[in-house]
């Protein structure tokens, strides 16, 4: 499913812009998965290293390192384990691993409290949150995301019970989903208010199967949509996941990669969008990597999110890169 070419990746070279502008790098995963392109601490470093400022980052769940026995409810928490240990054995030097967001099941209700304390303990100071990915359209061409979720289950009882219980641990819930189902999170955030929303991938604007070429209607409810989920004051977005096939760019068929110009064409309007509705102190970029990378390299990447926030005051700029996700997941 992820796989990638380095070589085709190299052939779009480009120079990092702004080197010493200081990043927090809010989400990324790691596996080694048959299959898939390896991507472990040593490719992470690899592409954190390669120019751009990259002070921390945050691991986001992707169900790598699971318990194998055990109580099902808790196996999840061997992913915060295994990227803890990794993490505390690291001896390279490069960007640290400072925050952990894993999953645990919202439909345990207040039952999830056993599964959260563990993550937190598993941790050691870096746990900060869940995501219980909800990502699902009911066309087949549309992969349903890992967990598996059923149509409506941000409404569902249990879930929202779930949700609630982060509040206390005072732990974030990231929130990736379609399109379609941002008036979904909306609803819940507006039900759960304590809890701290961060909505992935600026709300996963389709562009494949029934969606495909329909880019403008699409981008048009989004906007919509985007607008009304900000009016929510619990609610932060990640800005990033341009480079996801699903999203129908096409970048990973091409000959060679984009340029960040490329990138900026066909991603600045939206981006720009999400930035008025929610400000600079409620929006952080992301690289979504290794997802990303099989559309364009890092050091592309954030050159693109650099030349996007060009105009931006100092102050902005310190917020969409650095301080927004400082502050949210406590880096």
């Amino acid at each position: 499913m992820y796989v990638w070419d380095d070589a085709w990746l190299a052939a779009q070279r480009e120079t990092p812009l702004e080197p010493d502008l200081p990043i927090i790098d809010p989400h990324h995963h790691l596996w080694e998965r048959e299959g898939m392109s390896r991507y472990m601490l040593d490719d992470l470093h690899s592409d954190t290293g390669a120019g751009h400022n990259v002070e921390a980052t945050v691991f986001v769940d992707c169900m790598w390192g699971y318990r194998t026995s055990g109580p099902e409810h808790l196996r999840p928490v061997g992913e915060t384990e295994a990227v803890t240990l990794l993490t505390e054995q690291d001896t390279s030097g490069g960007a640290e691993i400072r925050g952990i967001v894993s999953f645990a099941d919202m439909t345990l209700g207040d039952a999830v409290d056993e599964v959260l304390e563990a993550h937190v303990e598993a941790g050691h100071g870096r746990f900060r949150g869940i995501r219980h990915a909800t990502a699902y359209d009911p066309d087949a061409r549309i992969r349903r995301t890992h967990t598996k979720p059923a149509p409506g289950l941000m409404a569902d009882a249990r879930f929202r019970a779930g949700v609630s219980r982060l509040a206390r641990l005072d732990l974030t819930f990231d929130a990736w989903l379609y399109h379609p189902q941002i008036p979904e999170l909306t609803a819940l955030a507006r039900a759960t208010p304590d809890v701290t929303f961060v909505l992935d991938h600026i709300g996963g604007p389709l562009g494949i199967g029934p969606y495909e070429g329909l880019r403008d209607e699409i981008l048009t409810t989004w906007r919509s949509d985007i607008a009304d989920l900000a009016t929510c004051p619990n609610v932060v977005v990640k800005v990033g996941g341009i480079g996801m096939a699903i999203y129908g760019m096409g970048f990973e068929q091409r000959s060679a990669p984009p340029s960040s110009d490329e990138l900026v064409d066909a991603w600045a309007a939206p981006i720009a969008h999400v930035i008025e509705q929610f400000g600079a102190d409620r929006c952080m970029f992301e690289s979504n990597f290794p997802v990303d990378k099989v559309s364009a390299s890092y050091v592309t990447l954030w050159n693109s999110f650099k030349k996007m926030a060009a105009g931006a005051s100092a102050a902005e700029k310190a917020g969409l890169f650095h301080d927004t996700a400082s502050r949210v997941y406590r880096v």
